[in-house]
């Protein structure tokens, strides 16, 4: 029997949210459905009993998913069927995985499986901000310990007004786009774009957001009370002995503190801190080790952890020796390789990324066919991350989560920089050749030395630093730090990326490990992120003050322009005829659509010579033939009464035989004219009912002298109407006319 239980949150602007559980997914550990208008979510929650053999983390996988019925949409595709989860989709499940993963407890590793599935959307919701409220509801009416509730929420700013999770048409007028995920009391998650704001602006945009997060969690926790789920499961995951715990601080402690505030490189230290615990290991047998070795790793990673936080916290000295506001040396090279339209190595520390920059045209660009969003993308950025780059000696599989993730991160900060009216479709690529703390924002400042290369006249150049954290006694006494290591995003309390340029932030993304992170501590990241950021700034100005003047030239040259909606047609030709024909002629490519209206083409090439062919040739093909213009033109055919003439693309006039010369002529060949030849003639008339053509060629020759008029000779005879032949290519070709009375003009 059903047993539904509802709670009802008002956003306040007369939009509801609504949690439903206890009618689908029941045999889940927990499912709910999150309704807002006509967006419905259903997240689902499972967990294994017990923990694998040897997991000493929390394996959690989250997985966000759009159904194509949602919008009632066919999948695109051959099998006309979902697939593999698109960009958006993934970007949508990592905001949620990072969200809930530091809120499992520590000792707590059994498997976790978070399902998100959008079964309903509307077009105007953004389902994306539901998905984190959707998974900690359905955590929250399981009984999974989970020291929760949380909730996301995307904060946006439109027309200088805070939003909370704005529409589609709202999102495209915001300065500020910002998700937020949060418990009650601590901001967890942040990530989002900005207009180059100032960091009070952005600290206001996460308060906002604060609080309308905590009435979301404030209702998970009544749903829970009222599903009765207030008692969590018991769990055993881990062996301990508190006596080898003991041990292994007391005889590895000092050597790690060493280690630690010694200043060594990235893997002089790691093979030195391998060395001390391989010291403490051979005092036990193998028989004792099967048995003890899990545990002394992790005991010997919280020694480690504890020695690095310390050497920060009382004597203020980092792993490689460094202050907590210093940034490691950097250095720059650009146009680096030849065959790139652009490219750049950006070199921070044991960090190092080699990016280019492709230009290219409208065929290159990004089809997008998601459940909601479908369009075309014009600016690219790829993120690659092979194993190498870190020393590890393992094959290098597909695109990851974590490559999409920081790929999107710098895509962000960099796209508001790249002019609304650039004609190029642009990729950038980042390679990471070396990582030690992060190549997002080493992708970031690599990525605007190489567009700059390539001559695309960014707005102003972006920078992005990666700050850290180390605290203690709920943030009473801590370090930031600039410009983090690896180690100190991975045994610190938080990893705090900001971009921006010399103006304002343009992106950000923050990760908090723990608690009682104060607004404070915020604002002071952000002002010594500001700071680092600008040192990093002057760097990358100094290697490259302003872009180039212009592409480099094997760089693809391209031109735009737009034509009237009537002459689309025209310019394309039957199957698409002519415009192939200007194509293979001129050596240009050619594209067309049509956008609000009018005809928009883009005419690309190797060289000015070539595009400026094809402009030619378009521009002949949409022109309005004028009266009194004279044009340069191909004979197309010789009849006995004159030639035809294509004066302009697609466009035949009748150059009468009477308007060849200022002479009788018989004969059209006995002017030397043939089929092929190019004659000057000038458009004498357009008769209005038919639109055919009349042109001349005698008017552009001098009148002889004692030239006299005589009327039409008339003697010939009516040698029969050929009839009106029509116009060909849409130009008004007269090849009919009256055969008798011919008139070629008088004789002297």
């Amino acid at each position: 029997m059903l047993n539904p239980i509802n709670k009802t949150i008002d956003l306040g602007d007369g939009r509801t949210i609504t949690i439903e559980t206890g009618k689908l997914a029941k045999q889940a550990d927990g499912s709910v459905t999150v309704r807002m208008n006509n967006t419905v979510l259903l997240a689902t929650v499972t967990a294994a009993k017990d923990a694998n053999a040897g997991v000493d983390f929390m394996p959690l996988s989250v997985e966000y998913k759009e159904k194509f019925a949602a919008f009632g949409r066919f999948p695109g595709g051959f099998l006309k069927r979902e697939g593999k989860a698109s960009d958006y989709e993934v970007l949508t499940s990592r905001l949620v995985d990072r969200a809930l993963r530091p809120l499992f407890p520590d000792t707590y590793h059994a498997e976790v499986f978070v399902n998100i599935i959008l079964f309903s959307a509307d077009g105007e919701d953004m389902p994306d901000a539901l998905a984190g409220l959707a998974a900690s509801a359905a955590l929250a009416v399981s009984d999974i310990p989970f020291n929760g509730p949380i909730s996301e929420v995307r904060v946006a700013r439109v027309n200088g007004e805070f939003v909370i999770n704005p529409t589609f048409a709202q999102l495209e007028k915001a300065d500020i786009d910002m998700m937020v995920a949060a418990t009650l009391d601590n901001i967890m998650m942040v990530e989002g774009e900005m207009e180059e704001v100032q960091e009070h602006e952005m600290l206001e945009a996460i308060k906002v957001a604060h609080e309308a997060i905590k009435v979301q969690c404030q209702a998970q926790l009544e749903l829970m009370e009222a599903v009765g789920k207030t008692v969590k499961r018991e769990y055993c995951h881990e062996v301990n002995d508190e006596e080898l715990r003991k041990d292994v601080r007391e005889k590895c402690y000092d050597k790690v503190y060493a280690v630690a505030v010694s200043g060594q490189d990235k893997h002089a230290r790691a093979e030195a801190f391998t060395a001390i615990k391989d010291e403490y290991k051979a005092q036990y047998t193998e028989e004792e080790l099967a048995e003890k070795a899990e545990m002394i790793g992790r005991y010997y990673h919280d020694v480690e952890k504890e020695a690095m936080r310390r050497a920060i916290l009382d004597e203020g000295k980092r792993l490689d020796g460094r202050k907590t506001t210093e940034i490691r040396p950097i250095w720059i090279e650009t146009d680096y390789l030849p065959g790139p339209h652009g490219s750049a190595v950006f070199t921070r520390g044991e960090t190092q990324s080699l990016t280019t920059v492709t230009l290219g045209t409208k065929s290159d660009e990004k089809m997008i066919d998601d459940v909601l969003n479908h369009g075309k993308e014009r600016f690219l950025l790829h993120y690659n991350f092979p194993p190498f780059s870190t020393g590890e000696a393992r094959p290098q599989r597909g695109v990851g989560r974590r490559e999409i993730g920081h790929g999107n991160l710098a895509h962000r900060a960099l796209k508001r920089m790249i002019p609304s009216d650039y004609p190029y479709v642009l990729r950038v690529v980042s390679e990471i050749l070396e990582s030690n703390g992060s190549s997002s924002m080493a992708t970031v400042c690599a990525g605007t030395l190489a567009l700059m290369d390539a001559g695309v006249q960014l707005r102003k150049p972006v920078s992005g630093i990666a700050m850290g954290l180390i605290s203690e006694n709920k943030g009473q006494n801590y370090a930031i730090l600039s410009d983090i290591l690896g180690d100190e995003d991975h045994l610190g309390d938080m990893d705090f990326k900001v971009t921006g340029t010399r103006d304002g932030i343009t992106a950000t993304q923050m990760d908090i490990k723990v608690d009682g992170l104060s607004y404070e501590i915020l604002e002071n990241a952000l002002a010594q992120a500001r700071e680092g950021r600008l040192h990093i700034l002057g760097k990358i100005t100094e290697a490259m003050p302003e872009p180039r003047p212009d592409l480099k030239p094997h760089a693809p040259r391209l031109e735009k322009m737009t034509i009237a909606k009537e002459f689309i047609g025209a310019v394309i030709g039957p199957g698409g005829k002519i415009i192939q024909g200007i194509q293979e002629t001129t050596g240009a490519t050619i594209t067309i659509e049509e956008v609000e209206g009018v005809g928009v083409i883009e005419i690309s090439g190797t060289n000015k010579d070539t595009i400026e062919a094809a402009i030619r040739a378009i521009k002949g093909i949409v022109a309005v033939p004028e009266i009194g213009e004279v044009y340069s033109g191909k004979i197309s055919s010789v009849m006995p009464y004159g030639a035809f003439v294509e004066f302009m693309p697609g466009k035949d006039g009748l150059l009468h035989i009477s308007e060849i010369d200022w002479k009788r002529l018989d004969t059209v060949e006995e002017a030397g004219l043939k089929e092929g030849d190019i004659v000057e003639v000038k458009l004498v008339d357009i008769d209005p009912k038919t639109g055919k053509f009349k042109l001349s060629r005698k008017v552009l020759m001098p009148k002889p002298e004692g030239y006299e008029e005589r009327p039409p000779r008339t003697d010939r005879g009516d040698r029969g109407d050929r009839g009106d032949r029509g116009p060909r290519n849409g130009g008004g070709r007269d090849r009919g006319g009256d055969r008798g009375g011919r008139d070629r003009g008088p004789r002297y």
